[in-house]
């Protein structure tokens, strides 16, 4: 795997360098660099106009870096929620419509309802079929139908995509129901959590072999207790084979010090839900810790994750973007 910069990216990425000359990468090999299922490539190049600026002889698409950089930003704008045909359009380097009434289109004309509804008017939005099933089963509360959905999305789609795609809309769009509710349906998201955790563990290895200087270390930082997105993380790890310990919500300061200096990690992943929990000093502070002999000292490489982080850049540390960056990078640094 190419060297990483001090942003995450991939050093091979740049200028068209780490495509193969003359050929481009095949959808599928593109598909397992971003971490999605080749059918989401293949929606995205059909549904989206996302697909190779160029064509060569044949029936196979080959893609090029400049490809590849668009449906990058793809994934990132879906990993934060954006509905996919306005991501699109944001990774195509479109402008935004002009703003119109609500209701109206630019022009003036009434538009249809653009938005799909589930269950108790439950708002989802431009997404997959699938996360409109999950949903109605989360709003019955009904347990069987949720774990078999959750396991068909990540059977079919992979972790990754599954979590872009459907688990994290369809969080979102509970989110919102009781956000404007008046704190109802948290009993909702609460279930819907649950079961994701039970998916997970569901799909996920027992345990992975120790690599000395290869294991990763996921915490939330003090004062955070939204664990679930690094739960996924964790779990997507351990299906590539990178040892890893999670540590989970709201980890003390000195004992994830501890954690570091018994474990000797490649790479500590530090998640903030918030602003109010991201903490600069922190993980400049878990950058700086050294350990080993004296002439052979190693420090973690470290990843601000989370929404909580956002503008809030930390001298040494890494900010992937989206869980498939988070995965690449980590993926690299425990394999070097």
């Amino acid at each position: 795997m190419s060297a990483l910069t001090e942003n995450g990216e991939h050093r091979g990425d740049r200028d068209g360098e780490g495509v193969p000359p003359g050929g481009g990468l095949t959808t599928g090999e593109v598909a397992r660099r971003l971490g999605v299922a080749p059918t989401t490539v293949r929606t995205w190049d059909r549904r989206y106009g996302l697909g190779p600026d160029g064509h060569t002889g044949g029936r196979h698409r080959r893609w090029t870096a400049g490809d590849v950089a668009r449906l990058e930003r793809m994934c990132a704008l879906t990993a934060t929620g954006l509905p996919p045909a306005e991501a699109a359009r944001l990774a195509r380097g479109e402008e935004p419509p002009a703003v119109a009434p609500a209701g109206e289109t630019a022009a003036g004309a009434r538009r249809p309802p653009s938005r799909s509804r589930a269950g108790s008017g439950l708002s989802l939005g431009d997404v997959r079929q699938e996360c409109k099933g999950v949903a109605r089963a989360a709003l019955r509360l009904d347990a069987a139908a949720l774990d078999r959905l959750l396991l068909d999305a990540v059977t079919e789609h992979g972790l990754v995509a599954a979590w872009t795609e459907v688990i994290v809309p369809t969080l979102q769009a509970v989110g919102r129901k009781w956000q404007t509710s008046g704190e109802r349906y948290v009993e909702v998201e609460h279930f819907l959590s649950w079961h994701v955790s039970g998916v997970l563990r569901r799909t996920t290895p027992d345990t992975v072999a120790d690599r000395p200087g290869s294991t990763v270390v996921l915490a939330c930082v003090p004062g955070e207790n939204h664990t679930l997105a690094l739960e996924v993380l964790s779990a997507a790890l351990a299906q590539r084979g990178v040892p890893v310990r999670m540590f989970g919500g709201a980890l003390p300061v000195e004992s994830l010090v501890a954690a570091v200096r018994r474990t000797g990690p490649a790479a500590v992943g530090l998640w903030a839900q918030s602003r109010t929990t991201a903490s600069r000093p922190l993980a400049q502070h878990v950058a700086g810790l050294e350990w080993g002999v004296r002439g052979a000292r190693r420090k973690p490489v470290v990843l601000t994750l989370g929404p909580g982080w956002t503008g809030q850049a930390v001298a040494g540390a890494v900010r992937p973007t989206g869980l498939a960056g988070a995965v690449a990078v980590l993926e690299s640094v425990a394999a070097r």
